[in-house]
């Protein structure tokens, strides 16, 4: 095959841009399957039955990104992940002694 030739010019200027462009890069050879028909039917069959993305986000299997951009996303787990962090902290630091759980009978004594 011959190459194809385009040429544009540049704005202001009196010089003009030619572009070669191979045509062949398409194998002359048909396309030969990377896999077996009874692999591709079998892998068929299984995509199939692949739940959609809704399910998944349903499942928890994939987040629910909503639409945004993936650096907020990735801000706004952050930001909740430090929220839930500060938030079990000062549950464990405010939770009563261990001394006092066992007198109201609620953990059992180590002599009992």
């Amino acid at each position: 095959m011959t190459p194809l030739y385009i040429s544009r010019s540049v704005l202001n200027t009196s010089c003009s841009v030619t572009t070669i462009i191979n045509m062949s890069t398409r194998p002359s050879h048909p396309r030969q399957a990377s896999v077996d028909e009874k692999t591709q039917e079998f892998l068929e069959s299984k995509l199939a039955q692949r739940p959609d993305k809704s399910e998944l986000i349903e499942r928890n299997i994939l987040k629910d990104d909503k639409g945004l951009a993936p650096a907020l996303v990735a801000a706004r787990e952050q930001l909740q992940r430090s929220q839930l962090q500060d938030k079990l902290a000062g549950n464990i630091a405010s939770r009563p002694p261990r001394e006092e759980l066992e007198q109201k009978g609620i953990l059992k004594g180590a002599s009992s």
